[in-house]
């Protein structure tokens, strides 16, 4: 037997936009203390972009965590399970394995090559210029995708907790672009190491705060799962989809394959493509791939992939009861959760609002606010930390340019890329976050992923197949991803009635990535070879397996590994 929240209306916002402002306001201040604090240790361009390498596998696993664990993990993934059923826990699946490959293909052979960035490592062996600026512009469009998610995301949760209505656009811009405004700061301020402890504190509290609210659903039904499901069906008979006129039937519906990815061949095709990109697209971030130089040595890097993988399992299973809790005990049901201002990504404000009302809604909002903050934070230095380090550094000055011009133009980048944000997330609002961020592994299991792959493990590999396979890939996932279902022609496109989706998959990861391997391997083969290539590549193959040469941290870890 088990007892179920009473079935009260609920109003069109939830909770006090008061006190879920006051919450705000104390994670906010909190965090910036600390993020002022650890700036002081600032003093070259290691520690801003890369914090030294002074933090332990443990501590660095955790950021990584906190890194990953996006509003599309914690708003997207519940929401589409909530709405999706089992189809929305693909997300989920697709999001751990994807881990495997990070750290049997990159994880080590990357701190061990690497300094700051990609563009370092594809630069050991390759002509420096042009695969350095290849690599920059992979990396902001990547994070520019990746952004546009999180933006997206926090225009839902600001949205629906200040209650503002999805018909105030002006209300929800003016909420993104304060999300944006604090992310600047963060990174302005505290450089990767403040980014840093800002993750590591938004992981706990997220980790703590689902298992709070899993335990609390889960309790409510005396620990039975079945007895969930059983009452997420019993709730939800019927469901009118965003953009139609007409109920369609649910029930049963939510605890089988298919329900969003099995309704023609079609879908099925895109499941398929979506499931890719999930899998190799982790290997290729670049804000994932800047963690491991955080590090002082690569088993350092292992032990942070291990942890990191744990702690992401973990929560994992928590959306699983989330996304069941909310759909089994939102007054309204799945509809509800449709209707509310942020659509799908609102399963869990609404779920905590259920349970515990206002102050536990404002203690979970102010977690996924965390997460948003951060994970952006973590983003735009990531790009800014590329644009200076590889295209101006590199690049435009020839490697002469000096440490603190080089901060400074990462800096300038930051606020840049910040304000690009904000628009992108204006525009994307409404959309499911974990959709949104499924694109971004698309581009960068696309555009990133192969030449890597090709770089650690090819010797014969060339400048020529890199370029090749980066603005290859680059190019034709996001030419694809524009003519696409997920930009127009669909109810719930980004751009509202336009209708150019010649492309029939919303996520274009099955073409782009077998493309870019393909265009690598040609441009290789028919492109000139590189002077000295077979002896740097005997050299980087040393480096990568064994650490030798590789770059030292300038600080100690803050706390010694036994």
């Amino acid at each position: 037997m088990h007892v179920v929240p009473a079935q009260a209306p609920v109003p069109a916002g939830v909770g006090s936009p008061f006190l879920n402002t006051a919450v705000f306001g104390v994670f906010v201040l909190v965090t910036l203390i600390v993020v002022l604090r650890v700036s002081r240790s600032n003093r070259t361009t290691s520690d801003y972009y890369a914090a030294g390498g002074g933090f332990t596998g443990p501590q660095n696993g955790v950021a990584i965590a906190g890194d990953y664990l996006s509003a599309a993990s914690f708003l997207g993934i519940a929401g589409a399970i909530a709405v999706n059923g089992y189809d929305g826990f693909l997300y989920s699946v697709g999001f751990l394995v994807a881990w495997l490959v990070a750290l049997l293909l990159v994880a080590e052979l990357l701190r061990n090559t690497g300094r700051f960035t990609m563009g370092d490592v594809l630069a050991f062996r390759m002509r420096q210029r042009p695969v350095r600026a290849a690599a920059a512009t992979s990396t902001l469009v990547v994070s520019f995708f990746y952004l546009l998610a999180q933006m997206a995301g926090a225009g839902a949760l600001v949205a629906l907790l200040l209650q503002i209505p999805n018909d105030d656009p002006i209300g929800q811009s003016v909420a993104i672009a304060a999300v944006g405004l604090v992310m600047i700061v963060y990174v302005l301020v505290g450089g990767m190491k403040g980014t840093t402890w800002v993750q590591i504190i938004k992981a706990v509290l997220l980790l703590v705060g689902a298992g709070v609210l899993t335990t609390w659903v889960l309790g409510y039904f005396g620990f039975d799962f079945s007895a969930l499901l059983g009452r997420a069906v019993e709730r939800n008979p019927e469901v009118v989809r965003p953009g139609g006129t007409e109920a369609m039937a649910l029930g049963e519906r939510l605890l089988v394959p298919g329900l969003q990815y099995g309704a023609d061949t079609v879908s099925k095709v895109d499941f398929l493509s979506l499931g890719l990109a999930l899998v190799l697209g982790t290997a290729g971030l670049p804000h994932i791939l800047m963690r491991f130089y955080t590090v002082p040595n690569a088993r350092e890097a292992r032990r942070s992939v291990v942890w990191a993988i744990w702690l992401i399992g973990v929560f994992y299973l928590f959306t699983l009861v989330l996304g069941y809790g909310a759909a089994a005990l939102v007054p309204g049901g799945v509809q509800r959760i449709i209707d509310a201002p942020g659509g799908s990504n609102s399963a869990v404000p609404l779920l905590a609002y259920q349970l515990g009302g206002e102050v536990m809604l404002g203690l979970i909002a102010a977690v996924a606010f965390a997460t948003i903050l951060a994970v952006v934070a973590g983003l735009t230095i990531t790009a800014s930390a590329s644009f200076a380090h590889d295209v101006y550094a590199n690049v435009l000055r020839r490697g002469a340019a000096s440490p603190d011009a080089e901060v400074h133009v990462a800096r300038t980048t930051a606020l840049v890329v910040g304000i690009v944000a904000v628009a992108a997330g204006i525009l994307a609002r409404n959309q499911n976050v974990a959709f949104l961020v499924g694109l971004a592994f698309a581009v960068a299991a696309s555009a990133n992923l192969p030449t890597l792959v090709y770089s650690l493990f090819w010797k014969r590999f060339t400048t020529t197949g890199a370029l090749w396979s980066i603005y290859g890939g680059l190019i034709s996932c996001v030419t694809l991803i524009v003519l696409s279902p997920a930009v127009s022609g669909q109810p719930t496109s980004m751009i509202k009635g336009a209708d150019f989706d010649v492309f029939p998959l919303a996520n274009p990861g099955l073409v782009s990535i077998p493309l870019s391997f393909l265009l690598g391997a040609v441009g290789t083969l028919v492109g000139p070879a590189e002077p000295g290539g077979r002896r740097r590549a005997a050299v980087m193959e040393v480096r990568a397996l064994t650490g030798a040469g590789a770059v030292r941290p300038t600080r100690p870890p803050a706390r010694r590994s036994r």
